[in-house]
């Protein structure tokens, strides 16, 4: 069975998925998978997790989709395309997926790592701060604009959404993608906010290696 069929007949049924690293978090490589099936599955973990459910990253890319959170205005979108837009449950404005964009989704019992959400934000910013500095990057994060920035180009977006005191949703980086999709929308809600990715700023290692390494400073910062 396939990733993504995995993901849309069993979304509960995880193990079905390679364990690639143990213990908390577990690390799942999912590869290039629809939006609406990974949502439905993080909806489902988060639900019948327990107590004792090991914390996870999901590592992966979508094809072509737009997604707008709760609080998303549908005005950030300037024009219609064939890519399809999905209302979701995380916090934040409207934002692009696509391939050749490292996604990875954390899936955290917050309560029992003992951190609030401001601070699982600057650890999730911090991570693709410490990821890019290895390339020889300055990147940065910008209060009341979450994600980080290379210049004054977005690089990382990142949106969450909280139950139970646990976490679900997660953070993209811009690896070798089409940016043209952006140029239809506000980016996170900001006029005009110019989007950048790592193959722009001189990094010439691709999405299977980036995504390794963002994974790792991601369970260095957690």
């Amino acid at each position: 069975m396939g990733n993504e069929e995995w993901v849309e007949n069993n979304p509960v049924a995880r193990r079905a998925l390679p364990i690639t690293h143990y213990p908390s978090p577990i690390t799942r490589h999912l590869g290039r998978v629809e939006y609406l099936p990974i949502w439905q599955a993080m909806q489902d973990f988060t639900a019948t997790r327990g107590p004792d459910t090991p914390d996870e990253l999901w590592l992966l890319e979508h094809p072509p989709v737009y997604t707008l959170g709760l609080a998303g205005k549908p005005e950030h979108l300037l024009r219609a395309s064939d890519i399809p837009v999905v209302k979701i449950d995380r916090g934040g404005q409207i934002t692009y997926h696509g391939p050749g964009q490292i996604v990875v989704y954390l899936l955290l019992d917050l309560k029992r790592r003992n951190i609030g959400v401001k601070e699982l934000v600057r650890r999730m910013e911090q991570a693709v701060i410490d990821l890019l500095a290895g390339y020889g990057i300055k990147a940065e994060r910008r209060d009341k604009a979450p994600g980080v920035y290379v210049g004054n180009a977005k690089i990382a977006a990142l949106g969450l959404r909280i139950k139970n005191g646990c976490c679900y949703h997660g953070l993209c980086l811009n690896v070798d993608m089409d940016l043209s999709p952006y140029a239809a929308i506000n980016p996170c809600g900001y006029e005009g906010l110019a989007v950048t990715q790592t193959r722009n700023v001189g990094i010439q290692d691709g999405i299977e290696t980036l995504g390794e390494k963002l994974v790792e400073h991601l369970r260095k910062n957690l």
